[in-house]
C-alpha cells in the first residue's frame, strides 16, 4: 500500500502544496468584507470575511467541492475555476499568480508583461505615433498599445488586463461598442476569425476560458458563434465614433511578428486628412493626459 506521505521522507510535494493552497484560501477569504462584493453583512455573522458558501456561489461553484478545495483534499482544479475562485476573492496580480503557482496550474489569462511585447517593439508603438498601433496575440488580448490607441474606442488603461482583450471588448464593453460603426459586421466578422484561430488551439485551455467566457457573457456571441463561419485574416478599412474627436476612417494593417499566426502589430492608418487631423487631436489628447 501506498501513501501520499512516508514516514522517512515526509509528505509529497502536491501534498505540501494543497495545504498551501487550502491557507491561501482561507486567508484570502477572511479578509473581505461582504460589502466589497455586493453582499449583505447580517446581524449574526460571526465569521471573519466572507463564509466558504459565499466564495462558492461568487465562483459558480459547488459549496461542497470548494470546502474540499479548503480542506486540502485531493480533487483536480480546473483554470476555469481557479480564474473564477480569483475572481471572486479579489486577488491582485501577485496574488492570482501565486494562486496557481499552488494549484500547479497555468494562469490563462494575459500577463501583464508578455515576452513578446520587447522594449524594441514598445519603442516601435512609439515611433508609430500618431496614428494607433498595438500588440495583440492570436487570441487578440491587448499585450502593448501605443497612447493613440488607448483612447481609440475606450480608456484602455483603465480595464484591468484580463479584460484588454478584442472579443471581449467587441461583445460586452458598452464604450467600445458604442465606437465600432457597424458593429453587428464586426462582431460576425471576429466571430468567424476567432473560429479560424481556435482551430489550432481546440486543446488549450486559454482558448477553451475565453471561450466559455465569451458564451456565458454575451448571447450576441453564441448566436454568431453558432454560424460556424470561419474567414482569414486580411487588411481592412475600419470606421469608429471616437468619443472626443468624432468619426475616424481607418486601414487596419496587421504586421505579423513571425512565421505563423500568432502575435502581431496592427496598425490604424488614417483613409483621409480628415480622419488624420483628428487623430492628431487624439494623440495631442492622450499625449496630454499621459501627462
Amino acid at each position: 500500500m501506498t501513501t501520499e506521505a512516508d514516514a522517512t521522507t515526509g509528505p509529497s510535494s502536491s501534498t505540501v502544496r494543497r495545504h498551501e493552497l487550502a491557507a491561501f484560501l482561507r486567508s484570502r477569504r477572511e479578509r473581505i468584507s461582504p460589502e466589497q462584493v455586493g453582499l449583505v453583512r447580517g446581524l449574526r455573522r460571526r465569521t471573519p470575511g466572507l463564509r466558504r458558501e459565499e466564495v462558492a456561489q461568487l465562483s459558480a461553484v459547488g459549496v461542497t467541492w470548494y470546502t474540499w478545495l479548503e480542506q486540502a483534499r485531493d480533487i483536480q482544479v480546473s483554470v476555469q475555476v481557479l480564474d473564477a475562485i480569483a475572481r471572486a476573492l479579489l486577488l491582485d496580480p501577485s496574488e492570482r499568480a501565486h494562486l496557481f503557482r499552488l494549484a500547479d496550474a497555468t494562469d490563462p489569462s494575459p500577463a501583464t508583461v508578455c515576452p513578446v511585447v520587447t522594449p524594441d517593439l514598445r519603442a516601435l508603438l512609439e515611433q508609430v505615433e500618431p496614428f494607433p498601433a498595438c500588440l495583440q496575440n492570436s487570441r487578440y488580448d491587448i499585450l502593448a498599445h501605443n497612447r493613440t490607441y488607448g483612447l481609440l474606442l475606450c480608456d484602455l488603461d483603465a480595464l484591468p488586463p484580463e479584460d484588454r482583450n478584442c472579443m471581449i471588448l467587441s461583445y460586452t464593453h458598452p464604450e467600445w461598442q458604442s465606437s465600432i460603426v457597424d458593429l453587428q459586421g464586426a462582431q460576425r466578422l471576429m466571430a468567424a476569425r476567432f473560429r479560424a484561430s481556435m482551430a489550432g488551439h481546440l486543446a488549450e485551455p486559454a482558448w477553451k476560458m475565453l471561450l466559455k467566457r465569451l458564451c456565458d457573457q454575451s448571447p450576441e456571441f453564441r448566436a454568431q458563434w453558432d454560424r460556424h463561419e470561419v474567414v482569414a485574416h486580411r487588411t481592412k478599412r475600419k470606421e469608429y465614433d471616437n468619443r472626443y474627436v468624432g468619426r475616424l476612417v481607418l486601414h487596419h494593417t496587421d504586421l505579423w511578428l513571425g512565421p505563423q499566426s500568432g502575435p502581431r502589430m496592427v496598425t490604424y492608418v488614417p483613409a483621409d486628412d480628415v480622419t488624420r487631423k483628428r487623430v492628431e487631436e487624439l494623440h495631442a489628447l492622450a499625449t496630454e493626459r499621459a501627462g
